[in-house]
């Protein structure tokens, strides 16, 4: 009782106080603004005490009123320096209730300043990762949806003998294992990169024939998944240092991309030159293309853009650009060639 006696009290004087200013906010150091404002509040009482010496007998009344001035003067001095810490503690209850919204407002250049701010970026960090976190069990319920409704369907037409185990059903079905298998191989490198451990192994890679096989295996997919598209490529010989696997899901990830966004009968053209001593490939496909205001952002994680009509997680790109930056290269959608398509150029050094 005597506690919601006490914050009663605390809000009348906060309600009573809330429209005055607040003197000491240009204050850049705590220690300082608290001394300040004890200094103020000590010298009004003690002038108003020898003010009443001097007219009156110090009596018990003019103390009382001396000390009743002094503390008005120390809210005064004082108001809002505590504010954003009551509002950073109603914020944390919120938070843990899994309200982000709320933001910490103050002026304040000292420490309690500093740390509403940093307070103010971790509510705002907190509810990107909870957006995240939300789109993510989305994407990845609805992309593990479809290949096991797909696959339970061939199953089922085989187990009921509506349909035989002929290479084509077969065919199908193998196809959307390897659509899971590529879905929770991304999810676990997700984690990986969360982690912060993902040793590269490096080879010497003969570039023509490594993009011959990746582009086997891509037209393979599509094949798989009912994509008419067509692939070609392009590469003069040369080799480059580099993880074969991890650079193989490099392209990947872009290739099935620019199959799902290219239209039927169309053709995805992969190119490889040497720059200096960088390689300069670039994967180009005949879709709608990215828009400008896209073009960075399709790299962040959970990020499936406008053009994001086939499914996907939004974590392929994500992953290809952290690959290329483990090989100290850059991944970046470019203008296109034409009017139309996603160019997508990625380059790595040669030797590293």
């Amino acid at each position: 009782m005597t506690a919601q006696f006490l914050q009663f009290v605390h809000d009348v004087v906060a309600r009573l106080f809330g429209w005055l200013p607040r003197p000491l906010d240009p204050v850049r150091s705590i220690k300082a603004k608290l001394s300040l404002a004890l200094g103020f509040a000590g010298g009004v009482g003690l002038l108003v005490f020898l003010w009443s010496i001097d007219f009156y007998r110090g009596d018990l009344l003019w103390i009382a009123v001396a000390a009743a001035l002094g503390l008005a003067t120390l809210q005064v001095m004082a108001h809002g320096a505590t504010v954003p810490l009551r509002e950073m503690t109603v914020a944390a209850r919120e938070m843990a209730r899994g309200d982000y919204t709320r933001r910490v407002r103050t002026r304040s250049q000292d420490e309690v300043g500093e740390l509403a701010a940093a307070f103010n970026q971790m509510a705002a960090d907190l509810a990107a990762a909870d957006r995240q976190r939300r789109e993510l069990i989305a994407n990845v319920s609805h992309e593990l949806r479809t290949p096991i409704t797909a696959l339970q369907a061939v199953l089922e037409n085989i187990v009921d003998g509506v349909a035989e185990p002929v290479p084509a059903t077969m065919s199908t079905a193998l196809a959307q294992t390897q659509r899971l298998s590529r879905l929770v191989g991304d999810l676990l490198d997700l984690s990986r990169l969360d982690a912060g451990v993902m040793p590269l192994r490096r080879d010497v890679i003969d570039v023509p024939a490594f993009l011959d096989e990746a582009v086997r295996a891509a037209a393979v997919n599509a094949g798989g998944t009912g994509q008419d598209v067509r692939f070609e490529v392009s590469a003069p010989g040369m080799a480059i240092s580099g993880d074969r696997e991890r650079l193989h899901q490099v392209l990947a990830n872009l290739l099935d991309n620019a199959a799902r966004h290219s239209p039927p009968g169309g053709m995805v053209t992969v190119r490889a030159e040497r720059r200096d001593e960088d390689l300069l490939l670039a994967v180009v496909d005949q879709g709608a293309g990215i828009p400008p205001a896209e073009r960075e952002r399709v790299f962040e994680r959970f990020t499936r853009g406008e053009r994001a009509t086939g499914g996907g997680t939004g974590l392929g790109l994500a992953i290809a650009r952290w690959v290329v930056q483990l090989h100290r290269g850059t991944i970046a959608v470019v203008e296109p060639d034409g009017d139309r398509g996603c160019h997508i150029q990625v380059r790595l050094p040669l030797h590293t």
